[in-house]
């Protein structure tokens, strides 16, 4: 055979980075293929007498899975409750067992690829130091009264001390002002991180959470792509420097080009902001200008749309029409229950709501501040990465497993109607990143191209590709992925423009995470600008399983539901073991701005409730559900007319 007919071009169409994927742990060779993928701008050469698809090719088999949302004892509220150092939780993702703080062994049932301990900067290292006495901090008045009411063994002046302290941290200075503690706990921090990155194997990546109008929940992840040489160049950017998150970006820019380092942030679930996480002014209330809008969008490339704290993607009052709008849906007040929500407030709460937002922000300003892709987290206090139904450790160490956690309350509010009870929570959720290696800097870069996804929890694999060129040929080549970089561009990405005025057409496919439910769907989620300049939005159902059919609506049929309650299980005897197809969105407008994004919806499984109920053999109330349906979020495509 000539040498030629072994050649092939892979055609890099996009300005995305290399990613690729596989199979996770599915046992056969054929499978695990399926979804590996190259994006090159190179030729690449391939021996005959040797041939190989495979060949000379440089990716990740798999898409790495991590937490960018998780406090330990450093952060001050985890710390008055939690005894797992920062150790601890790196330890835990990557594998090890730990005892929790109430005397449990833990274990997760996949090590983690990568996490950020992102402590909190306000007092950032305040509380291993007050407990341990340091001389530093008992120097303070209120550090000598904090550590003698916190060890003196009356449990309910310790309780109503720790409930000091976190109320402390919503002031506008610190309590406690003491620079070179927080210098010295911050170093030690970026030298454990360093200890326990690993190239190849473990990324610890170097993080804290900015965390502003602690009851509108307003607070950002702050992740360096540095290790601690350059992370060591500044230091936590608190709500005692700012409240205004606009400071906070600025305070980003500084650090960049003073040190060369690069650092982005990570907005958290917006859904207890009461309509200030996507407001559509500045922080302070004035007009958005252009200049603040490209802060944001340079700084703030992905959003945790998932967490304990509830399901953003979307609400049922934003988006009436879809039927798996409410899920894990926190909606009653703001964090601690002393505002109540309103209507008005929830588009300024939502995902969804928010890329629709930056379209039409984008056509009165030229700079779309809310382009963004997902990824989902933890926000555990407890030292440890839970996300798994069946291995749910809580929000805080208050509400560990017990037999009656689930009526514990979480989050006290001052009307006891808006407090959060133990049920309440979401087991979730985590971030799945499409990065050429397991390294910091590959996950950063993959971070700031959008290369991502979140989960509720399920390690699903998702791949989703935009372009003008896939056929359904392409679903059909066990190679999806190849079709995908040589015809679009990925998750994240920008569509270009068709000459023709063509409507894209886009490559969907989904592997089941082996420990979870098999897949009943694959939505794609349409947000655009009418010919008025107004936001619309459309949910397509475009692979499914079973011989279901869509009805005139574009509706399928429940996919059923085999979950056992009582015996907290399920059969994997509805929906597939993978999903895959291409569309061509029917509706499409040459001159429309629109953003694409993929929702993959699992069968219905055994909610960490009928998990604990079964466990401890306890019958909850009515109210409490019982069953879930995990789910994915990709990173949309934008399309952008010219």
């Amino acid at each position: 055979m000539h040498k030629a007919q072994w050649k092939f071009h892979l055609i890099l169409k996009s300005l995305m980075g290399t990613a690729t994927a596989s199979s996770l742990a599915l046992g056969t060779a054929a499978v695990a293929q399926e979804f590996n993928t190259e994006q090159s701008d190179t030729e690449v050469v391939l021996a005959p007498d040797g041939f190989s698809p495979y060949a000379g090719r440089n990716f990740p088999q798999v898409p790495l899975w991590g937490d960018s949302h998780l406090h330990t004892m450093v952060s001050v509220d985890a710390g008055t409750m939690t005894r797992l150092s920062q150790e601890d939780a790196f330890r835990f993702a990557r594998g090890e067992e730990v005892t929790t703080t109430h005397g449990l062994r833990a274990k997760l049932s996949r090590p983690l690829d990568w996490l950020v301990v992102s402590d909190h900067a306000e007092m950032y290292g305040l509380m291993p130091q007050l407990l341990g006495g340091d001389a530093q901090i008992l120097s303070s008045p209120i550090g000598k009264e904090w550590y003698e009411n916190l060890t003196a063994g009356d449990p309910q002046i310790a309780f109503e001390t720790a409930m000091e302290i976190v109320a402390s941290l919503s002031g506008d200075v610190p309590p406690i002002d003491n620079p070179k503690a927080v210098k010295h706990a911050w170093e030690n921090y970026t030298a454990l991180a360093d200890q326990f990155n690993e190239p190849g194997v473990f990324s610890a990546i170097i993080g804290y959470e900015y965390t502003t109008e602690g009851a509108n929940n307003l607070h950002r992840n702050v992740l360096f792509r540095d290790d601690s040489v350059r992370a060591n160049q500044t230091r936590p950017f608190s709500q005692f420097d700012s409240k205004n998150p606009e400071d906070l970006w600025a305070y980003l820019a500084e650090y960049e080009a003073r040190t060369g380092g690069e650092v982005l942030a990570i907005a958290h679930n917006g859904n207890l902001s009461n309509g200030r996480m996507f407001s559509m002014n500045a922080w302070d209330g004035s007009d958005l200008t252009k200049e603040i809008a490209e802060m944001r969008a340079r700084f703030e490339p992905i959003y945790e749309p998932t967490q304990i704290k509830g399901d953003g993607e979307a609400h049922p009052f934003l988006s009436p029409d879809d039927e798996f709008a409410d899920f894990d849906t926190w909606d009653a007040s703001n964090l601690n229950g002393t505002e109540l929500k309103t209507p008005d407030m929830l588009a300024g709460e939502y995902a969804r709501e928010a890329l629709k937002r930056g379209l039409k922000i984008e056509q009165e300003l030229g700079v779309n501040p809310f382009k963004f892709g997902m990824v989902g987290a933890t926000d555990a206090h407890t030292g440890m990465a839970t996300a798994q139904e069946d291995n749910f450790f809580g929000k805080h160490s208050g509400v560990e497993p017990e037999p009656q956690r689930w009526k514990h309350v979480v989050i006290e509010a001052p009307d006891p109607d808006l407090s959060i009870y133990g049920w309440k929570q979401a087991a979730g959720g985590l971030g799945a990143v499409w990065a050429k290696e397991n390294t910091r800097a590959a996950i950063f870069d993959a971070m700031m191209r959008k290369e991502t996804y979140a989960t509720t929890g399920s390690r699903m694999l998702v791949r989703f590709f935009g372009g003008y060129e896939f056929t359904e040929a392409d679903a059909q080549s066990r190679l999806p992925a190849d079709a995908g970089y040589a015809k679009g561009v990925p998750m994240g990405g920008n569509l270009a423009v068709s000459e023709d005025g063509a409507a894209p057409t886009f490559l969907v496919a989904a592997l089941k995470d082996p420990l979870s439910g098999n897949l009943d769907r694959i939505q794609i989620v349409k947000g655009w600008l009418d010919a008025e300049g107004e936001t619309q939005e459309k949910v397509y159902n475009v692979v499914w399983a079973g011989d279901r059919a869509l009805d005139g609506d574009g509706k399928l049929p429940d996919v059923g539901n085999t979950v056992d309650v009582a015996n907290a299980t399920w059969t994997n005897t509805i929906g597939a073991a993978e999903l895959i197809g291409t569309w061509q969105d029917p509706d499409f407008e040459a001159n429309q701005s629109a953003f694409y994004y993929v929702r993959v919806i699992e069968i219905p499984t055994p909610r960490w409730t009928a998990y604990e109920a079964k466990r401890f053999g306890v019958e909850m109330d009515a109210a409490v559900p019982m069953i879930t349906t995990e789910r994915a979020y990709t990173s949309p495509i934008w399309y952008t007319p010219g």
